[in-house]
């Protein structure tokens, strides 16, 4: 159901796009908005990886510079199937983690220096087996096109209105100027419920990684409440991929647009998992 719905909402953000384009730009702006749509996503499918880890100030380590944390994700991944992922250190002192790459052959999994200080070694795992599930399901690329696409919409009015991509089928000037505002609004809340429903299908796939659900469960309690204490500075485009919201500690109107569901949801339903068993 997380997929048919996560497949429904990105459909709907490309239709979005497309109607973006017709209205604000008629024939050549549909066009327009085909051709930036597949820029946009090219880019993002095969940089991805190196433009979050900039982003995060990340770097690639080695075994041998994190004997333990390799030997854990190595451990992890067997049990989930996979091949193993390349493991990189972001310098935070706020605990948290992501993954990145284009499929799971091109995948990192990475962790900030505040969750190997702060978070005990059984809830590190549960972070660790949360990650490698969006890499068995392919999160990564699903995560990459909704942001290629909301990015597209964000510029496709500027592109169209002053690169001369419109012509007499352009829709009402009222229109487009409405559509020019509330576009990119509609494409970030689309990329949001993307987002979070990614999310809760990552907890239920780590936990059936790891094999027990409550070690993930004080993770995210343990992350949350950190979160709001140590800030971190990311770029608000690399924040939907951490683990929990990074920018939480700025609080204000961040909170009312976080790209992450709830904590306590999110625990309620790894504790459900529990229960169920």
């Amino acid at each position: 159901m997380n997929n048919v719905k996560t497949m429904v909402l990105i459909a709907g953000l490309m239709g979005l796009f497309l109607l973006a384009g017709q209205l604000l730009g008629g024939a050549q702006g549909l066009v327009l908005a085909l051709v930036l749509g597949g820029a946009f996503n090219f880019i993002m499918y095969f940089f991805s990886d190196r433009m979050v880890l900039r982003m995060y100030g990340a770097h690639i380590v080695t075994e041998a510079e994190a004997p333990e944390l390799y030997r854990t994700v190595d451990r992890l991944r067997q049990r989930a199937g996979l091949p193993m992922p390349k493991v990189a250190v972001a310098p935070h002192e706020q605990p948290n983690a992501f993954a990145t790459g284009r499929n799971p052959e091109h995948a990192v999994v990475a962790v900030t220096t505040g969750i190997l200080k702060y978070v005990p070694q059984e809830e590190l795992e549960g972070v660790l087996a949360h990650e490698l599930a969006h890499v068995k399901n392919r999160d990564m690329l699903i995560t990459t096109l909704a942001a290629g696409i909301a990015g597209a919409i964000s510029n496709l009015p500027y592109l169209i209105m002053f690169g001369g991509g419109r012509d007499e089928e352009g829709g009402h000037p009222l229109a487009q100027v409405a559509l020019l505002l509330l576009a990119p609004l509609g494409a970030m809340l689309i990329q949001f419920a993307v987002s979070r429903q990614r999310e809760f299908e990552a907890d239920r796939v780590g936990a059936e990684i790891l094999g027990r659900p409550l070690p993930l469960a004080n993770a995210l309690r343990r992350l949350d409440a950190l979160a709001h204490r140590i800030p971190m500075e990311v770029a608000p485009a690399a924040a939907p991929l951490a683990q929990v919201n990074p920018l939480a500690a700025r609080g204000g109107v961040s909170g009312l647009f976080s790209t992450h569901p709830p904590t306590e949801e999110r625990v309620a339903r790894l504790e459900a998992m529990v229960v169920g068993r």
